[in-house]
């Protein structure tokens, strides 16, 4: 099983860049695979990664992700293929749509069909990354622009048809988008005894396009802590799993509680979200379900930790997704060492 490590996303501001920096460098050091650099409404996930290819040298560096109504699918391909120049061919590219609080919010683009969106923007990344002049007709993307001056292009440069692209997914037909297109999965809200709640929507794109889910590399983990105290772990978290299952989206769509209620915390997860809008925050964060944090993270004692691992590398995960806790750099790194000698001896 590889390993994948996260950084940036909300609340990056920058202030802590250096400290970033080395924890990337130090999981290159200690075997991680990938480093994925998240993008909300703080730092964007390409300058990150650009700086990142130049002071590592083996670990694989992706956007994870890059919100695709943020640029041009054109640019989006343009920018895969400097990172890849940049990187030495380490760069992977990583897809979602994020959400209609920031696509409509920040971005000023209706959040409207969004898994339409998704594909058009593939389809004209892979004309982009294959060489070929950008011609193309969608609803949401058109190239060139009709009526106009401009003509069809095709990137300047080598082209890079076999760039690994990745995409965030959670609703049934994204992820069956996913397992038809794509070359992994960036999985969120992921529960491995309900791993079929996510996989088997990619069994069946992959399965629509002639291919297994084992085509796929599956990434997907969770929030990771080795300790005896795990009350105090779970208590920490749960006011950011209020916000993911409240927040993080509108009253009427946000897809990490859906995907939640239908890994079986439906009222639960109900109840977050209503407490979260009527801004009773502290009441959002105490109707969090102690299991919902357990089954979702990497938390307790070493052999609990290794029980997880387990149950992720059986449900079907390739790749483990690390985001260890820590109030300082050294502790986070100290987690992350542990951890990875646990993915070793299991």
């Amino acid at each position: 099983m590889k390993t994948a490590v996260s950084f940036g996303g909300a609340g990056a501001t920058g202030e802590d860049w250096p400290e970033v920096v080395e924890y990337v460098r130090e999981a290159e050091r200690l075997g991680v695979d990938f480093a994925w650099s998240a993008e909300a409404w703080g730092q964007d996930a390409v300058t990150t990664v650009a700086y990142l290819a130049a002071v590592t040298s083996r670990i694989r560096l992706g956007t994870g992700i890059m919100q695709i109504t943020a640029r041009a699918p054109s640019m989006t391909a343009m920018t895969a293929r400097s990172l890849d120049l940049l990187s030495g061919g380490r760069f992977v590219l990583g897809l979602g749509v994020s959400g209609p609080q920031v696509v409509e919010g920040m971005h000023g683009v209706r959040f409207d069909r969004p898994l339409e969106r998704l594909r058009e923007t593939l389809d004209v990344v892979e004309m982009g990354l294959r060489g070929e002049r950008i011609a193309y007709s969608g609803r949401h993307h058109t190239f060139p622009l009709p009526g106009g001056e401009g003509k069809a292009i095709a990137l300047d440069g080598p082209s890079r048809p076999d760039l690994p692209i990745y995409f965030a997914t959670l609703g049934p037909r994204s992820l069956e988008l996913t397992g038809e297109r794509a070359a992994g999965w960036l999985g969120t809200s992921f529960v491995p005894e309900r791993a079929d709640v996510q996989l088997d929507s990619l069994r069946r794109g992959a399965a629509r396009a002639g291919r297994s889910i084992a085509d796929l590399d599956i990434q997907a983990g969770g929030r990771l802590r080795i300790t005896d105290d795990v009350d105090e772990t779970v208590a920490k978290l749960k006011p950011a799993m209020a916000f993911q299952l409240g927040g993080m989206g509108s009253a009427t769509r946000n897809f990490y509680n859906d995907v939640f209620r239908r890994a079986g915390w439906d009222a639960e997860a109900r109840e977050v979200q209503r407490l979260w809008i009527e801004r009773r925050r502290a009441e959002a964060a105490t109707a969090v379900p102690d299991d919902l944090i357990l089954k979702s993270s990497l938390i307790g004692p070493p052999d609990a930790v290794r029980e997880r691992i387990r149950r992720c590398r059986e449900a079907g995960v390739t790749t483990l997704r690390l985001s260890p806790i820590g109030d300082t750099l050294a502790m986070r790194l100290d987690q992350l060492g542990q951890a990875l000698d646990l993915v070793a001896a299991s």
